[in-house]
């Protein structure tokens, strides 16, 4: 697995906007009773962990990533939170050593999108979990973003996000395909609830939230090498960097729709 967004300190600051402006929007029903353990997959610097940990305090936790760097930024959001219902570990979600049914529920966020295989890693997940357990699984859908006004070399600066992500084996778009992916899994009760981000500057916290440190601050972290790469000229991406940011003003509008995935496995 390629991450295209890097490891540097600007994507571990985004990814944290990104989460404490989403909480309520993706995770206020997102709660696990008191002594289960759960399995959180994909955890990268902390910045879902958090939630979970504060929304269910008498769970127990364990959240892997690959990413050893990511893994010592966690531990210091959750130490600084003074949570110890949590232990995190390295590992590689396809060949985590734990034994079959030794959790009883299932966290995977915005980690299938990164995935060359992401049926095969709810495949393997799922042997992990209790018969009876619940598999969560949260993704966006870059193919969902629409603003205004409207801007073709927005589109087209986004659109190279898609392709580079593509290119290293990954899917932007796959937020719609959650149920399929989880019904070819074999899971059961699949419910797939869409949540739309709506931004108008009426709500100046997603403005600068989403829209900008979210948002926008992705797309334009992969100038270097949309340019690079041949996808685009370098004054189409800044125009569409500029017209992104454009929507942030008083009379722009900026959506986009998550989804998230609640399944049992029989």
């Amino acid at each position: 697995m390629k991450y295209v967004h890097g490891y540097d300190l600007r994507e571990n600051i985004r990814l944290q906007d990104q989460a404490s402006t989403l909480v309520e929007l993706l995770h206020s029903d997102t709660t696990y009773p008191a002594g289960s353990k759960v399995l959180e997959a994909g955890c990268g610097v902390g910045a879902q962990t958090i939630t979970l940990v504060k929304n269910s305090p008498h769970a127990r936790f364990i959240s892997v990533d690959i990413s050893e760097k990511s893994i010592r930024e966690a531990k210091g959001i959750i130490r600084e939170a003074g949570f110890s219902n949590v232990t995190f570990q390295q590992g590689d979600i396809f060949r985590l050593p734990f034994e079959t049914e030794s959790f009883d529920h299932l966290f995977i966020c915005f980690v299938l999108e990164h995935l060359a295989q992401p049926l095969e890693a709810i495949n393997h997940l799922k042997n992990l979990i209790k018969v009876g357990g619940t598999i969560t699984v949260i993704e966006g859908d870059h193919g969902s973003a629409y603003f205004y006004p409207d801007s073709e070399a927005a589109h087209k600066a986004i659109q190279c996000q898609v392709e580079l992500q593509r290119r290293t084996g990954g899917n932007s778009n796959i937020g719609r395909e959650l149920y399929p992916i989880l019904k070819k899994a074999g899971l059961s009760s699949i419910q797939v609830s869409p949540r739309m981000v709506y931004v108008d500057s009426s709500k100046p916290r997603l403005v600068e939230g989403f829209t900008r440190n979210t948002f926008t601050a992705m797309i334009k972290g992969v100038r270097e090498q949309s340019i690079k790469s041949g996808l685009i000229e370098a004054g189409i991406f800044d125009q569409g960097i500029k017209d992104l940011y454009r929507t942030t003003e008083d009379d722009g509008v900026f959506c986009y729709t998550f989804f998230k995935a609640v399944s049992t496995k029989e």
